[in-house]
């Protein structure tokens, strides 16, 4: 069908905006040589509609929205990542890929597959969010504290763990087992056959039965810790949160927000690296590559985070600390995934959890196959390989 159809120019001004794309991002997208930045213009302001063909490839492959949506009568509502991330300034809202947006959207679906398989309730026995608060002018310390007792994890318990990626998986239990749901995805914007990393390493939506923290999966295991933590802090606080690898955009914030972004930001190193015992065993320390990788080896967190708490006690300036870190930022490969295995990637993803979860609710009969795939975001006919990938994860053989 090559006719114009009659969509609606609202909706399709809306649905590429918040997707995060501009004009000329769309052109490129399409690729066909007929369609200009001003045929897109001349759409979205009713003066000319695509064709079914057009309206397809923009619906499906560019916006990721629903066909029909493009006849309704007005856009409908969403919430906003202005609304969601209210501490956040324009300027790094604008610098959010498509991709993320994508996420941000997947997060409040899972938002209500959990409240659909949980008919309404959180499972957990404890939930930090119902227990714990904060305002923004607490202090650290007292902050770190709180939530260490109330958690449950000492220093001696995460010297068990023995590596980052097991440390990783345990603060992810941990803090569903208070409550606070996890999931993994890969950030990275994907750009013909390769990808483009992205500075984002996560998010969380704030929700007084439901919150999620989204975790980018392509980042270091030490990073995606810190990313929990900090995203964990802004749950606290009442507010959904980013987090990006830098922080230069907090001089741009006032008042609360301005309070908020530093604490979350303080709140995360002083969790994973008590400052009681740093500072014993920083006594007298020869500040070099090996001590720093060391530290971040017993906290498993990054050097980073190391090299800040030096910064803070004025042990390094900060010309030393810009140095490392850039050299780090340089040399660090990204995270290679799962090894092209996609049951087990989709595992990471979604966490055991979750998938339990769903399954518990499909062996029951309360949701039909068509359904549970749906929740874990498969096609049908993946559904045995993942039960497959859960039973072996649960030690079957």
């Amino acid at each position: 069908m090559s006719e114009p159809i009659p969509v609606n120019p609202d909706v399709l001004r809306w649905a590429r905006v918040t997707r995060g794309f501009d004009i000329d991002g769309v052109v490129e997208k399409i690729k066909r040589r007929r369609v200009t930045p001003e045929t897109i213009r001349s759409w979205e302001k009713g003066t000319a509609s695509p064709t079914y063909a057009q309206l397809e490839q923009l619906a499906y492959k560019i916006y990721k929205r629903p066909l029909a949506l493009f006849f309704f009568p007005e856009p409908p509502e969403e919430e906003t990542p202005q609304q969601s991330f209210r501490t956040l300034p324009e300027s790094e809202i604008s610098l959010m890929e498509p991709r993320l947006h994508d996420l941000i959207r997947q997060a409040r679906v899972m938002r209500i597959n959990l409240a659909e398989l949980n008919d309404g309730v959180n499972p957990a026995k404890r939930q930090i969010l119902h227990d714990l608060s904060f305002k923004p002018d607490i202090s650290v310390a007292k902050m770190t504290a709180i939530v260490r007792e109330y958690l449950g994890v000492d220093l001696a318990t995460q010297e068990t763990w023995g590596n980052t990626d097991a440390a990783c998986k345990a603060w992810r239990n941990t803090l569903e087992d208070n409550g606070v749901f996890v999931f993994k995805e890969t950030f990275n914007q994907r750009v013909g056959r390769g990808s483009i990393e992205s500075p984002f390493s996560g998010f969380c939506l704030y929700d007084e039965q439901f919150p999620i923290i989204y975790v980018n999966n392509s980042k270091p295991d030490t990073r995606q810790i810190f990313t929990l933590f900090h995203e964990l802090s802004h749950l606290l606080l009442g507010t959904g949160g980013v987090d990006t690898r830098l922080d230069d955009y907090v001089h741009l914030l006032k008042g609360d927000a301005r309070k908020t972004e530093i604490l979350c930001n303080r709140f995360a190193g002083s969790f994973l690296v008590p400052d009681a015992d740093f500072n014993m065993r920083i006594a007298g320390i020869s500040i070099n590559e090996t001590s720093i990788r060391e530290l971040a080896k017993r906290y498993y967190v990054s050097r980073e985070v190391i090299l800040r708490k030096f910064l803070d006690r004025d042990l390094i300036d900060q010309s030393y600390y810009e140095k490392q870190v850039t050299q780090w930022a340089r040399s660090a490969p990204s995270k290679s995934g799962s090894g092209g295995d996609y049951y087990l990637t989709k595992g990471v993803y979604l966490g055991e959890n979750y998938i339990d979860l769903a399954f518990s609710r499909y062996l029951q009969k309360q949701i039909s196959v068509e359904q549970l795939a749906n929740y874990l975001g498969v096609k049908v006919k993946n559904v045995p390989g993942m039960e497959l990938h859960l039973f072996k994860r649960r030690g079957g053989v």
